[in-house]
């Protein structure tokens, strides 16, 4: 069983491949596997950064330099899912949601490997979040089994997480884990 299986397998219900390097038709075939398995799973995909290559998912995750929120929901229709990185900032929150954002994720939440040179954000801003948007807020940025608790008293939705599943031994199991936490 591949890493993505056993998480998938343990309950994630949002996959999200992120992949900065190989060229969109290099990862096609990818693509196409994993919608197979998100299917099965009953999970929903989402591509980072790639409309073109989101038009095989479930939606698309776009950061602040990636192309534009209105391109995407163009580009992808309306019941495509799209999620944008707001950081710490609230006000790109605000503007993601007015432009039909399906969900905002604000980090890094703690120290991560993914992205070590990320700045961590004061996590006063989930609460914030939940007070003036109407759609999902998503923690991002070094979360592990042991940290995550501290963000759903937060008030988050959904959590992002990388490094504590793709390096354990039992990816099934720590997503698991992670789903046990209530998310």
């Amino acid at each position: 069983m591949t890493q993505a299986e056993a998480v998938l397998r343990g309950g994630a219900k949002l996959f999200q491949l992120r992949e900065k390097f190989s060229s969109d038709k290099e990862l096609a075939p990818l693509v196409e596997s994993l919608r197979r398995l998100c299917d099965f799973y009953g999970a929903k995909l989402i591509i980072n950064d790639r409309i073109n290559l989101a038009k095989n998912a479930d939606g698309v995750h776009i950061g602040a330099s990636d192309r534009a929120l209105c391109e995407a929901r163009s580009a992808l229709g309306d019941d495509a899912i799209i999620g944008v990185s707001c950081y710490g900032d609230l006000n790109r929150a605000i503007a993601a949601q007015n432009g039909g954002a399906s969900y905002v994720s604000f980090g890094a939440c703690f120290k991560s490997a993914t992205k070590p040179n990320a700045p961590i954000i004061d996590r006063a801003v989930f609460g914030e979040a939940k007070k003036i948007l109407r759609l999902p807020v998503c923690a991002i940025g070094g979360i592990n089994a042991q940290n995550a608790a501290s963000l759903i008293g937060q008030g988050v939705d959904m959590i992002a997480v990388v490094s504590d599943l793709w390096r354990s031994n039992n990816p099934q199991k720590q997503a698991e884990a992670f789903i046990a936490l209530g998310l």
